[in-house]
C-alpha cells in the first residue's frame, strides 16, 4: 500500500526492530537519520523518567537534522510497548509517548483497543507483533493500524510459521500497513519481503553489531561469527519461546540441546523467567538472519550496504522478468 506521511520520505522500507537492552537513543538516531525507521522499548529507559528524557533527545536531534539536511530528512521513530499486564509501567509511558506524539508505536505480548485508541488521538500509527493469522485478525478488530507478522528464525520472542504462509494468509484479509519479520538481514531480503506484500522489512539483529549499539562488545562479535545453526529456540529464560545465541548458552552452563520447558504461567519478560541466567543481558537474543552480518560497523555503513543489495536484486530480478 501506499505509505502515509512522515513514512513516504524513507530512504528503504525498513523498520529498525526494539532491541531489549541495546536499542537505546544513540541507536535510533543513527538509523532515522540514515533514513529507515529506529525503534527502542519504553522499557529500556529505567527508571520510568528517563523515557521523557530519551524522547526529548530524539526529538530534537532529529528536528535538528532535518533543519540542516532538508534534501534529506530523518526518518520518523517508533517506540515498543509491552501491554502485557505485567508491564505496570504502561499507563504511565503511554502518557509520555503522547505528550511527545510518537510517530508510531509497536506493541508485543497482547492486543489493547485503549492503547491503540490513544495512539490514534495523537495522530500516531500502531503496528502490533503477531505470530499466526489469528492474532492477527484480533489485533486489527481491536484497533491496530498495521501489523508485523514475527515468522520462523526471527530474534527474541519469535513464531513459527513460514513467512510465506503467515503473509499469504493475512493479505487475503489485510490491505493495511505489514512490516515483516523473520531472518532478514540482507537488501535481498527487504525486496521479498516486498514481493510477498509486506510494506516493510523488520530488521532487528543485525544492529546488534553496530557500534551504536548498547550491546557487550561480546555480544557484537559472537553476532558477528554465528550462523543460523547456532540459534536455539526455547521458552527457558521468559516463558516464551524465542531465539537465542547458542554461545552465550553455553557460557551460562546450560546445555543448548537439553534445555528444560519452562511454566508459560511465570513469564518474566525483563529479567530471567524460570532460569537463574538473565534473558536479554545473560543469554542474547538473536535470529537465524546473521549469517550476513560478517562485522561490526555503523549503522550508516550497514544502511548503505543494505541500500546496495537491495538495489542490486531489484536490478538483478528486473533482469530476470525481462528475458
Amino acid at each position: 500500500m501506499a505509505l502515509p506521511a512522515p513514512f513516504d520520505r524513507l530512504r528503504l522500507p525498513i523498520i529498525g526492530s526494539p532491541l531489549f537492552i541495546v536499542s537505546g537513543p544513540e541507536l535510533v538516531i543513527a538509523q532515522c537519520k540514515a533514513g529507515i525507521i529506529g525503534s527502542f522499548p519504553a522499557l529500556n529507559a529505567r527508571p520510568s523518567g528517563v523515557l521523557d528524557e530519551w524522547l526529548h533527545q530524539i526529538t530534537e536531534e532529529l528536528a535538528a537534522h532535518n533543519r540542516d539536511n532538508p534534501d534529506r530528512p530523518a526518518a520518523p521513530y517508533a517506540v515498543n510497548q509491552i501491554v502485557h499486564r505485567s508491564n505496570d509501567r504502561l499507563e504511565e509511558d503511554m502518557e509520555v509517548c503522547a505528550k511527545w506524539q510518537v510517530p508510531m508505536v509497536i506493541t508485543s505480548l497482547g492486543a489493547r483497543e485503549e492503547v491503540f485508541s490513544a495512539v490514534t488521538k495523537w495522530g500516531g500509527i500502531s503496528l502490533h507483533d503477531v505470530i499466526n493469522d489469528r492474532f492477527a485478525r484480533k489485533a486489527i478488530e481491536k484497533g491496530a493500524d498495521g501489523l508485523i507478522p514475527v515468522a520462523a528464525g526471527a530474534g527474541g520472542h519469535a513464531g513459527t510459521q513460514s513467512p510465506f504462509a503467515l503473509m499469504q494468509e493475512i493479505r487475503t484479509w489485510f490491505d493495511g500497513l505489514v512490516a515483516l519479520s523473520g531472518s532478514i538481514a540482507h537488501g535481498r531480503s527487504v525486496l521479498a519481503a516486498q514481493a510477498m506484500g509486506a510494506d516493510f522489512g523488520y530488521i532487528g539483529s543485525a544492529w546488534i553489531a553496530t557500534k551504536e549499539a548498547n550491546a557487550d562488545e561480546a555480544y557484537k562479535q559472537e553476532i558477528v561469527d554465528s550462523k543460523a545453526g547456532d540459534i536455539v529456540y526455547t521458552n527457558l529464560f521468559t516463558g516464551v519461546h524465542g531465539n537465542y545465541l547458542r554461545g552465550s548458552i553455553e557460557k551460562a552452563g546450560l546445555d543448548p540441546e537439553n534445555l528444560p520447558e519452562s511454566d508459560p504461567s511465570k513469564m518474566n519478560f525483563g529479567s530471567g523467567g524460570n532460569s537463574k541466567a538473565k534473558a536479554w543481558k545473560d543469554i542474547w537474543g538473536s535470529g537465524q538472519g546473521v549469517g550476513v552480518v560478517d562485522a561490526v560497523e555503523t549503522v550508516a555503513e550497514r544502511v548503505d550496504r543494505l541500500e546496495a543489495e537491495y538495489n542490486a536484486a531489484k536490478a538483478e530480478l528486473m533482469e530476470k522478468l525481462d528475458s
